[in-house]
């Protein structure tokens, strides 16, 4: 495999450079993003404080452009490097970073939509990469997994918090008096949501002891209900942690994830032993 790359050329040179993180070259050029990425974020940041930009709009403009053109040329560079550059720029990574780009361009056309920058912030996800802790990838899929099939359980349950605080917003302003600040129904479920979720804002407040004594059992409860959607995703975790343990038992042998890009469609996660894109088939 070692042996083809020379053969491929300058194109094979610049997809190792930029899609792989497993050569000198290939760390260094994702540090050096991973940095510009930082400093674009904090730029966007800047700008949005009105007296920073008032001071120094010039400089903070010029970096954001110098920036832009640096993405600009990566993400070109990123679909020239493919055989099949439409399956990059249809891919996650691919729409972050033309949305992570384009913003600086259609401000001329939009004004203000340079602030869209902070799109940038989601181009850290590639610290994956950088890191070399694509088999972390694993568990967050795990943990999506997780989450969707917890989904059915979570709705019931979100479903039955709803009934319980429109009755009980129904009782508070039965109970409560308009000078408390529970005018209407809707009000008062708002406030028996505020305080079943702990959040507690305090711009209504019971004041009769009747009114005290629910919003008492509420606090109380919101406690539990606030542990119940963790135990629901906890446990599909667990199964689905059990599922893969069980499965690579099966295989009887756990085969490392590396951070190799297939040159063709840019699909990451290949085993250390795979020889083929396990999306398009071609050879790595």
């Amino acid at each position: 495999m070692k042996d083809e790359k020379p053969e491929l050329g300058w194109k094979n040179r610049v997809h190792e450079i930029i899609y792989e993180a497993d050569t000198p070259m290939g760390k260094l050029f994702d540090i050096v993003l991973f940095i510009l990425i930082i400093i674009s974020v904090i730029l966007v940041m800047l700008e949005s404080v009105k007296e920073i930009d008032a001071q120094y709009h010039e400089l903070l403009f010029t970096l954001e452009w110098v920036i832009t053109i640096f993405f600009t040329i990566e993400y070109i560079a990123r679909l020239v490097s493919i055989k099949k550059p439409l399956k990059y720029v249809l891919s996650f990574y691919g729409i972050i970073d033309i949305l992570s780009t384009i913003p600086l361009y259609i401000s001329y056309i939009f004004a203000g939509s340079q602030v869209l920058l902070a799109i940038r912030a989601l181009r850290l996800l590639r610290v994956f990469r950088i890191l070399k802790l694509v088999r972390f990838l694993g568990e967050a899929s795990q943990l999506k997994n997780a989450l969707k099939a917890s989904r059915a359980k979570i709705t019931v349950f979100l479903f039955a918090v709803l009934i319980v605080s429109v009755i009980l917003g129904t009782l508070m302003y039965i109970v409560e008096s308009e000078e408390a600040g529970f005018t209407s129904i809707p009000i008062s479920i708002y406030w028996t949501i505020v305080t079943l979720t702990t959040v507690g804002y305090g711009d209504i407040a019971p004041i009769t002891p009747q009114g005290q004594l629910i919003a008492t059992i509420i606090m109380l409860v919101g406690y539990g209900i606030i542990a119940v959607p963790t135990g629901i995703v906890t446990v599909e975790f667990g199964k689905q942690s059990k599922e893969k343990t069980n499965t690579s038992a099966q295989a009887g042998t756990y085969v490392h994830v590396n951070t190799q890009a297939c040159p063709s469609c840019a699909s990451e996660g290949h085993r250390d032993d795979a020889t083929h894109c396990y999306n398009c088939g071609s050879t790595l």
